[in-house]
């Protein structure tokens, strides 16, 4: 598995063709890290903020003894921190020839295949905070309405890139339908 940044050894991004490695097996390409720092960073500013707010609302209503419980957000960083990681490092998806394979889950391992003839919109998107951290988001729109199919905090160049060759595919495999 990959579990580092970037593009795995062979990928789209390194000249490859992303469809399969020497033993035929898919080529997974991972999240890069600035999904990671924007998460921990979100991470921390909401457990400081929540602290602010509750230390200063128990200090002035209850009494200064009771502000010392506005210490509980702050233990959420502790367990937050390794958790966000973890499911950083679940993201990855690998371009096959015929399917686009994600795969995310830490607890609970979910693998979506999405063939390039179902697809029926590609989209890019990046909200202010992603923007602000240079992240854009990849959704993935097939004719199931279950269907979850996104990548999320891709470098927008890649994710302009991904959405120009699936929506390449998607087009030549729907036409033989």
């Amino acid at each position: 598995m990959e579990t580092g940044s970037g593009t795995a050894a062979g990928g789209p991004a390194a000249g490859g063709t992303g469809r399969a490695g020497p033993s035929g097996d898919p080529v997974w390409t991972a999240l890069p890290p600035g999904l990671l720092v924007m998460r921990r960073l979100l991470l921390v500013a909401w457990s400081a903020g929540l602290a602010l707010v509750a230390g200063v609302t128990l200090g002035v209503l209850v009494g200064p003894a009771w502000a010392l419980f506005a210490l509980v957000p702050l233990s959420v960083l502790p367990w937050g921190w390794p958790l966000l990681g973890r499911n950083w490092r679940s993201w990855r998806y690998a371009e096959r020839a015929d399917d686009l394979l994600i795969s995310r889950g830490v607890l609970w391992h979910e693998q979506t295949v999405v063939p390039y003839g179902r697809m029926q919109l590609v989209e890019v998107t990046s909200g202010p905070l992603e923007r602000r951290f240079g992240l854009a988001g990849v959704q993935l729109h097939t004719a199931a309405a279950a269907t979850d199919a996104r990548i999320p905090g891709l470098n927008p160049a890649e994710a302009e890139r991904l959405r120009d060759r699936l929506t390449e595919l998607g087009e030549a495999r729907s036409a033989g339908l």
